[in-house]
């Protein structure tokens, strides 16, 4: 059972949670873009068998949570322990997938007493992080909107107005595993949307600007999971955070893809309740 919740965050703002409750070690599972941030449920079972309880929020603008316009990656970090003191909650681990990845990086490097452990699946490095081109590998669609996040706001929201969906940001292993468990991907997407692209538009902003925390300063153990066939966030992404973070480690899934990565995530939940 998940319990939701609203945290108050001051002037009016609220951040919509969720809690499964149960568990002797609390996990934060920071959502993808667009989605809402209900924790996931294809990894229920797997959690309640290693006492590991969810914790979660939508990010502002998106679900339940009020929009806060210009917020950076470093912001989630104040945004979890609003959630965790909430719950009574000291220490807990994160898990970020996607554009939950850098997110779940920020409670790493700026809650080292609180964060016991974090988890990187599929996610972004910083604008300036890789070696190479950050656009290079991404799928067409993708590419675009990034660069129209570099351009500003106004350039991003055009191009978020004219998007289709294209089917080939996804690979074989992708679409498999969306016909799979983690169809339950397609419940947390629509409503993300529900109240207009804002919060997406702020995601998008946050991930090509600075984003206010050093990723070279987390020193809790770090886990960085990545599908060498990614067309949305490319491997060199994960390669990237892989260098730069001196206590990570990594898992590769050299057929997986953006979402069928997602089916490795249980061997970080055993890595987690190890911890």
């Amino acid at each position: 059972m998940v319990v939701e919740f609203d945290v108050d965050l001051g002037s009016g703002a609220v951040l919509h949670g969720y809690d499964t409750g149960e568990g002797h070690l609390a996990v934060m599972w920071h959502h993808g873009t667009p989605n809402v941030g209900a924790p996931p449920e294809p990894l229920f079972g797997l959690s309640q068998e290693l006492g590991l309880r969810w914790i979660s929020y939508d990010r502002p603008g998106y679900g339940g949570s009020s929009r806060l316009a210009n917020r950076d990656i470093a912001s989630a970090a104040r945004f979890a322990a609003a959630i965790a003191d909430d719950r009574g909650i000291d220490q807990f681990a994160v898990v970020g997938h996607s554009g939950g990845g850098p997110h779940a990086l920020a409670c790493a490097a700026l809650l080292p007493d609180r964060v016991r452990g974090v988890v990187s699946v599929a996610g972004l490095a910083p604008f300036d992080a890789t070696d190479s081109d950050w656009f290079a590998g991404m799928y067409r669609g993708g590419g675009k909107e990034l660069r129209a996040a570099v351009a500003g706001p106004a350039e991003l929201a055009a191009v978020l107005q004219s998007g289709d969906f294209d089917p080939e940001m996804f690979t074989a292993s992708d679409h498999r595993a969306l016909t799979g468990d983690w169809n339950w991907l397609n419940s947390v997407v629509g409503p993300a949307l529900q109240n207009g692209p804002g919060g997406m538009i702020d995601d998008d902003l946050a991930y090509v600007r600075t984003w206010g925390f050093d990723p070279t300063s987390i020193a809790v153990p770090a886990l960085i999971m990545h599908g060498a066939q990614d067309r949305i966030v490319p491997i060199s992404h994960g390669e990237a955070l892989v260098a730069m973070i001196p206590s990570a480690r990594a898992i590769w899934g050299p057929t997986d893809g953006h979402l069928s990565v997602l089916q490795s995530v249980p061997d970080a939940l055993r890595w987690i309740s190890r911890l």
